[in-house]
């Protein structure tokens, strides 16, 4: 009978507290990793010292919690939700288009897996109910999604859990060493993501036109080209177009760039 580690003695003196508040806060955007915590919890499950079904009840209610929350933001507040929910994204320049991408093809399906992609579900939750859903389909979907996804890393610890021990005391022996490697690298991999945001930033505002000026283009009769590409989602929320837009989705440039005037300066617009 091998000894427990410290996170594991921990988690074993608070399990449902700390599984409960962990998964909450993570779910509801604060950067806690909840996937550790699952797995330590399937390992003392799995150990006979905390009941799976508690376990798996409290992290779908700390899920579904979290998700309603930002989903009745969606619904309330809509683009200003999804712009902040967004801009604290490692990837904001790609988050929603990504996520509707993932929406408009499956749907409300896409609530039952989108939690094992990073940094989508928080948005798709949002987006589900921005576009609305209704509350009722939202859980229909939303809290076998989250039994799924608490489930399958609870199984997983349950499953190894002898040799999750094994390796946390294995990594415990290497103390401040190890934690300084694995913080060193975070942050470069966080420094590599900033500087590589800002070097997007400073493209796109070489060629940006602030609305102010394209409306004062427009009224001088200056002849432009408007090209709408929004999401299909975002123009099925509010169909409003600039006048003369031509609506085109990313997907069909190829396809369909011909309609673009090859004669006049081309604004391209989107969320």
């Amino acid at each position: 009978m091998f000894r427990m580690a410290a996170p594991a003695q921990f988690l074993v003196h608070h399990p449902y507290a700390i599984l409960f508040g962990i998964v909450l806060a993570e779910q509801l955007g604060v950067p806690l990793p909840s996937v550790p915590v699952l797995l330590a919890a399937g390992a003392l499950a799995g150990l006979g010292k905390i009941g799976a079904a508690p376990a798996l009840s409290l992290a779908i209610l700390a899920t579904a919690i979290a998700d309603l929350v930002w989903f009745e933001a969606g619904r309330r507040r809509g683009n200003k939700v999804l712009k902040f929910v967004c801009r604290v994204s490692l990837e904001p320049d790609s988050c929603v288009r990504r996520t509707e991408d993932v929406f408009s093809r499956y749907g409300p399906r896409s609530l039952l897996f989108v939690k094992f992609v990073p940094g989508l579900g928080l948005m798709a939750v949002t987006l589900a109910g921005a576009f609305g859903l209704k509350r009722r389909q939202f859980l229909l979907y939303d809290v076998p999604g989250a039994a799924i996804w608490a489930g399958a890393y609870l199984a997983v610890g349950y499953v190894f859990s002898a040799q999750l021990e094994r390796a946390i005391q294995a990594v415990s022996h290497l103390g401040l060493t190890l934690a300084g490697l694995v913080g060193g690298l975070i942050a470069l991999w966080l420094l590599f993501k900033y500087f590589q945001r800002r070097r997007f930033i400073r493209e796109l505002q070489m060629d940006r036109i602030s609305p102010e000026d394209l409306r004062r283009r427009i009224a001088d009769g200056e002849p432009i080209a408007i090209v709408d590409l929004r999401h299909p989602l975002d123009f099925e929320a509010d169909p409003r177009t600039l006048p003369g837009a031509v609506r085109l989705d990313t997907n069909d440039l190829e396809r369909r760039h011909a309609e673009i005037p090859r004669d006049r300066d081309v604004v391209l617009y989107c969320t």
